[in-house]
């Protein structure tokens, strides 16, 4: 895909989860958004606090049994991430996540005009009809590839 191109592909944010299956478990059915972002066709938006929470999920025990490559999954995330600032915390009506540790994920996709939130997490699934009202569509990366 040609520069100019790309820098009019939509955004995209990604909850933690899904960088881990990405990054982590390499699980298949992330592959489609993989293959979009590496060409171009979306861009990954986050902020800050976004890569701390993967930086901390990285060095959770939980993830222990898949020694997880930390370096290795920051620097992707610096590389194909692109940063801003962390989003105002803008009471919207009927926009309030159920796991306040998730508001930042629907609060800058909103922000930055976002296109697309993935996500596997029933906190922000749960906030699809609302959302959509912004522009921002929240969807599983399954359900993603469907509407592609």
């Amino acid at each position: 895909m040609d520069t100019e191109s790309a820098a009019d592909a939509p955004w995209v944010v990604l909850d933690t989860n899904i960088v881990l299956d990405w990054l982590v478990f390499a699980d298949g059915r992330v592959q489609p958004l993989v293959h979009a972002l590496l060409a171009g066709q979306l861009r990954w938006v986050a902020c800050a606090a976004m890569r701390c929470e993967l930086a901390h999920m990285l060095g959770h025990r939980s993830l222990a049994d898949w020694s997880p490559d930390a370096a290795a999954a920051l620097s992707v995330f610096d590389q194909m991430a692109v940063l801003r600032a962390a989003p105002a915390t803008v009471p919207r009506p009927g926009l309030r996540c159920s796991d306040a540790d998730d508001q930042v994920f629907i609060d800058l996709a909103i922000s930055e005009a976002a296109q697309w939130l993935l996500t596997h997490d029933r906190a922000l699934l749960k906030l699809t009809r609302r959302a959509a009202k912004h522009g921002v569509r929240i969807a599983r990366p399954c359900d993603w590839t469907a509407q592609i």
